[in-house]
């Protein structure tokens, strides 16, 4: 939890109604913890994550002994969360461990329905807006933002042996994907960067009309969330695309303007 402060989540997650922010910083605290055991942690990760799974029923039992867990459990409670989105998220993580390639983008958007859509329909369940419209919206802005994530992070999950780059369009580019950071290659990924940030900035096109659906605070955060992809993609662009030099971040400046024009686009007020 202490990774909270600094993270988009959790500091989007202050423009909304103090009571609910606990609740919110449970959901975060959980996905943290979960991605931690699948990303870093020492030794059988599939049993760790057979072990959250564990307390994650336990949870929702008032039984669980983690601090994660336990704190999960009044939010579960008061909001009746299903736990089918928690579930996924576990199943991700479980992913990761056997599965570094994707083979069409096709399948790299069911991983993110499994790594990122969760997180938006357990904060819409929350916010109590969780209707079908809302939630289709929600897993194409969730999709875009892990997207965004893995064009970002493409030279550190390759140096993990992770490719989030569909198989098809590194063929289609003729980047290799077992040599995509050699500097012979380096054009050939531009372009499939490239050919990614568009993809992703149509599905991120969903956080206005989504937004503009919302009530005054939860529409600001949501817009944030939309507005922080969208100045990230910004950042990418501006790179020429070139990913590998040095992990692409937004600027401030452009962050507020994504975020204003989000708020008050066309397709947020239709």
């Amino acid at each position: 939890m202490s990774q909270a402060a600094s993270e988009n989540f959790p500091v989007a997650s202050r423009v909304l109604p103090r009571a609910i922010r606990p609740h919110l910083l449970s959901i975060y605290g959980f996905a943290r913890l979960v991605d931690d055991i699948g990303d870093e942690a020492e030794g059988d990760r599939m049993a760790q994550l057979d072990w959250a799974e564990t307390e994650l029923e336990r949870a929702a039992h008032r039984s669980a002994e983690h601090p994660v867990f336990v704190a999960l459990t009044p939010t579960i409670e008061r909001f009746g969360l299903s736990l089918d989105p928690f579930r996924a998220l576990i199943a991700a993580n479980r992913q990761d461990q056997v599965v570094t390639r994707y083979g069409t983008f096709d399948d790299l958007v069911a991983y993110c329905m499994l790594s990122a859509a969760p997180v938006g329909q357990l904060v819409l369940s929350i916010l109590d807006v969780a209707t079908p419209e809302c939630v289709a919206r929600s897993d194409r802005v969730c999709i875009g933002l892990q997207l965004v994530e893995h064009l970002q992070d493409v030279a550190e999950d390759a140096a993990a042996g992770r490719v989030y780059l569909p198989l098809e369009d590194l063929a289609l580019f003729g980047c290799p994907p077992e040599h995509l950071l050699d500097a012979e290659h380096r054009p050939a990924l531009r372009d499939v960067v490239a050919h990614e940030v568009r993809r992703s900035r149509v599905l991120l096109a969903d956080a206005a009309p989504l937004s503009a659906s919302l009530r005054l605070r939860p529409r600001l955060a949501v817009a944030a969330f939309g507005a922080g992809g969208s100045a990230a993609l910004d950042a990418i662009e501006r790179a020429s695309y070139d990913v590998v030099a040095e992990r692409r971040r937004p600027r401030k400046r452009r962050f507020a303007a994504r975020w204003i024009a989000t708020l008050f686009s066309r397709a947020g007020a239709e």
